[in-house]
């Protein structure tokens, strides 16, 4: 019987909490349900058209307390924010906030010309010696040189018999005896013509003897290129004997595309590091700019001389060549705020009360992290300088036209009707070809496509120019009748 009634009040007092938890349970439910409508996410009567993710604009809610496909929360969208009387799309400080949004100021200063190459080492034509032979002979004894050998000035190659020097040379040891000066010296003349060397007619004269056999040697240190000479040949007058590149100063010659190759002048100095000398650095000047482009690398070559103290620098080698250059005034923005389509440049302006719009730029000159502005911004305008993808995506969607190079009117016009939609989505890159680019990337749920791996074709080569396989990216690109072609790409920050 007590057992029994136990089990009664057990039962009671479950069911008791099963209503209560009901109770609670509706009273959420319900107080979550008022909470989603429309009317109590409206903020001094301003109706939000939907909530979206500013990184995934093209996903649209209809909840606040929704999730997009990123796993960001959701902001809401107002009608309001598209008013065309106001330049730009409006973007939440709390968003701009958690986008990383971060402002810079276009400044003037100095920006130094720096351009860093490739080339390699090569012998310096312009110290070479011709070994000949002065007369006709026989070669009585070669002195074991080679093709390649290094030698020092004087090193003696070949000794040669001349049977002519040796009549000529007794005919002036007998005029010489006449002690008839004149007879004398017009004697020493014609040795000379028959092109004996100095030191030889010095040698008759100091031994009184006749000396047909002559040492042939280099007259200058470096290494033997060619060596034509062997043991028992006849020679005739003017024939080569050897050729010897002096290697007290080398060639770095250095291909530089045309389109970078303008600001550079004869010259000039640079300084080259050698894959053989890490942690060193040789100076040098710029000697020559070839006057020819190379048709098929659109380069042209670059010609610098540098010192080679005890020949270490070898043709052949590579290096690296940095042109330095005076430091310019310039009107400059940090290289990461711009935006390259592949047609244009844009920056994405920062306008008062959380407002931005695109701008057209013409760049020059870049050096370090900087980036020179020739034309499109005017000293003092605010930029965003991390994370203008995002906001260009937002902008495109509103139909905001970028402020044209040359105008300062603060009217947006909305692009035309005509103009491509483009889809964006994030991706890792698995291959790059010079036009296209195979992406493996997340779900597009704005035109149904699933996650997948493609291959897409780029509308400009300059849109993956810094990325890498295995990088991973941001990219918008549109459906065009052929194939989907991708307008713009930007490797996700942190990686």
């Amino acid at each position: 019987m007590t057992n029994s009634l136990s089990r009664m009040q057990l039962g009671l007092a479950a069911a008791v909490l099963a209503l209560a938890a009901g109770a609670a349970g509706y009273g959420v439910a319900e107080f979550t349900r008022r909470d989603m409508r429309p009317e109590a996410a409206a903020q001094g009567g301003r109706k939000p058209l939907y909530w979206y993710d500013p990184m995934v604009p093209l996903e649209h809610y209809d909840n606040p307390n929704s999730l997009s496909s990123m796993g960001m929360k959701t902001i809401p969208k107002y009608a309001d924010e598209g008013d065309r009387n106001s330049p730009g799309v409006s973007i939440d400080a709390t968003a701009a906030q958690s986008l990383g949004l971060r402002t810079v100021a276009v400044r003037r200063g100095d920006l130094a010309s720096e351009l860093t190459v490739t080339g390699t080492i090569d012998f310096n034509q312009r110290d070479v010696a011709i070994v000949q032979t002065r007369a006709t002979g026989f070669v009585q004894r070669v002195y074991g040189r080679a093709p390649g050998d290094v030698v020092g000035a004087g090193a003696p190659l070949a000794d040669i018999l001349v049977p002519e020097w040796g009549g000529a040379q007794a005919e002036y040891l007998a005029v010489r005896r006449t002690g008839n000066a004149a007879l004398t010296q017009a004697a020493r003349q014609r040795l000379m013509l028959l092109g004996m060397p100095s030191g030889t007619i010095a040698s008759v004269e100091r031994t009184g003897k006749p000396h047909n056999v002559v040492t042939i040697s280099t007259p200058t240190g470096g290494v033997i290129k060619t060596l034509d000479v062997r043991a028992g040949m006849t020679m005739t007058a003017g024939q080569t004997l050897a050729e010897v590149n002096g290697l007290g100063t080398v060639w770095l010659n250095a291909a530089v595309p045309e389109a970078i190759a303008g600001p550079l002048k004869p010259g000039q100095t640079v300084r080259a590091t050698l894959a053989a000398f890490p942690g060193e650095s040789f100076p040098g000047r710029v000697s020559a700019i070839l006057p020819e482009i190379k048709a098929d690398s659109r380069t042209l070559t670059v010609r610098m001389e540098l010192s080679n103290r005890g020949g270490r620098l070898l043709p052949g080698m590579f290096a690296t060549v940095s042109f330095s250059g005076s430091a310019q005034p310039a009107l400059l923005v940090p290289s990461e705020a711009l935006i390259r389509t592949g047609k244009r440049t844009l920056v994405m302006l920062a306008l008062d009360k959380g407002r931005y719009r695109p701008a057209e730029v013409q760049v020059g000159r870049e050096s370090g992290d900087q980036t020179e502005i020739l034309a499109g911004l005017s000293e003092g305008e605010k930029i965003v300088a991390s994370g203008q993808f995002l906001i260009d995506s937002e902008a495109s969607l509103s139909g905001l036209q970028a402020r044209p190079i040359g105008s300062s009117s603060t009217t947006v016009a909305p692009k035309p009707a005509a103009a491509a939609k483009l889809y964006e989505t994030v991706g890792r890159i698995e291959q790059i070809t010079p036009k296209s680019v195979t992406l493996s990337h997340e779900p597009v749920p704005a035109i149904g496509w699933p996650a997948m791996t493609m291959t897409f074709q780029l509308s400009d080569p300059s849109i993956v120019r810094g990325l890498k396989t295995g990088d991973r990216v941001r990219f918008g690109f549109d459906r065009p009748p052929a194939v989907p072609t991708i307008r713009r790409m930007a490797k996700v920050a942190g990686q």
